[in-house]
């Protein structure tokens, strides 16, 4: 937009009426005061500014304008009428005028002046554009960078922990067959088949973000009694956290269309982090429900919570709430694959969360994929 600035009416509509015929959008102003005004309101890509005005002339709001940081990319032309001596011209440019023009205006000239401004605007602007893009891109790359550094280090850290268990209980096993202590090896067995499975899921974890990078995660969908599925899993979960309940709410008289096996996997780790982030309680809730044509499934903990503006986040991938990542184990990745596991299904997987109450993490599946039973 161009901002007109003259205290003589008849300069402003004649010159308003060409630059509009022009297709240029054009706001006026009748005075200095006006002018800066109407410019700390708005964002203008050119102004003319007459040079003879009362109480505060052309070059006075040139220079005010000039310490305006929302006008600092404006373009200033003056127009002058008596002022046509060199020091006048000086003073134009020295006030912050990128040209000087004296009346009577030529108009096809000024017009020229216009339309180079708006080129040179609109190259600065793209160039701007471009300058900020990339600044962006080169912030991303170094916290992506960063990330991944840190991400190697506790991938690293988590995987050597089993690790490092299982070695352990192995020397204790051959000294429990060497005494012949058959109840300690068996308890050591048990132990060190516990640090496996933690590893395996860690190495299963890893090889899933790698099939997603790629794309070459793979789905077998068909048929399955969702009822089942959690029953089974509410078993099993119980056998390896005998001290924990798992209270299920609700039934659905459905079969799911998706990758049981995927979903299994969504379920558990909900159940998993909802026990391992609930320190000093003993019962989780798994909900389950039909609303809205969808599949709910929820599962609700009372533990420790979280902050808004981490829920925010929860889902990204290698996010770890800091406070929390050195009390607990975990690579940041389980719930960012949960996300695009049920993003695959073409559900919708979110939490609910109060920090210092507890979470309730949830998907939903559309009704079209499921299948009532008769």
């Amino acid at each position: 937009m161009i901002l007109l600035v003259d205290d003589t009416p008849e300069n402003l509509i004649s010159l308003k009426n060409v630059l509009e015929k022009h297709g240029f959008e054009v706001d006026t102003a009748n005075s200095g005061e006006e002018a800066l005004k109407k410019v700390l309101k708005n964002s203008y890509v050119l102004i003319i500014l007459d040079v003879q005005m009362p109480e505060m002339d052309g070059f006075e709001v040139a220079e005010v304008i000039s310490g305006y940081s929302k006008a600092k990319e404006t373009a200033i032309i003056f127009l002058s009428a008596a002022n046509t001596e060199f020091r006048f011209i000086a003073k134009g440019y020295s006030s912050g005028g990128l040209d000087y023009i004296t009346k009577p205006v030529d108009i096809n000239i000024l017009l020229l002046k216009i339309k180079t401004f708006y080129r040179i605007y609109e190259q600065s602007r793209k160039l701007g554009e471009v300058q900020k893009a990339l600044l962006e891109e080169i912030e991303f790359r170094k916290a992506a960078e960063l990330k991944k550094d840190e991400f190697i280090s506790i991938a690293s850290h988590e995987l050597k922990t089993p690790l490092t268990s299982v070695k352990g209980y192995i020397q204790l096993l051959e000294r429990g067959l060497a005494k012949g202590d058959i109840e300690q090896v068996k308890s050591h067995l048990s132990k060190a088949q516990i640090q496996l499975e933690k590893l395996n899921g860690l190495i299963a974890d890893l090889l899933d973000i790698s099939k997603i990078e790629s794309g070459k995660l793979k789905f077998n969908k068909q048929y399955f009694d969702m009822d089942t599925l959690l029953e089974n899993i509410i078993e099993v979960m119980h056998q390896s956290n005998p001290d924990f309940k798992i209270i299920k709410n609700g039934s659905v008289n459905v079969k799911v269309f998706g990758d049981e096996m995927r979903i299994e996997q969504v379920v558990v780790n909900f159940l998993t982090n909802a026990i391992k982030y609930s320190p000093g309680t003993n019962e989780v809730l798994l909900n389950i429900r039909l609303q809205n044509n969808e599949l709910y499934v929820g599962v609700k903990d009372f533990g420790i919570g979280m902050q808004p503006e981490q829920v925010k986040r929860v889902f990204e991938k290698f996010y770890r709430v800091e406070e929390t990542s050195h009390r607990f184990q975990g690579l940041g990745i389980g719930l960012y694959i949960s996300s695009e596991i049920i993003s695959r299904h073409g559900g919708h997987i979110n939490v609910n969360s109060v920090y210092g109450e507890g979470s309730e993490f949830y998907f939903t599946i559309p009704i079209d994929q499921l299948m009532t039973d008769v």
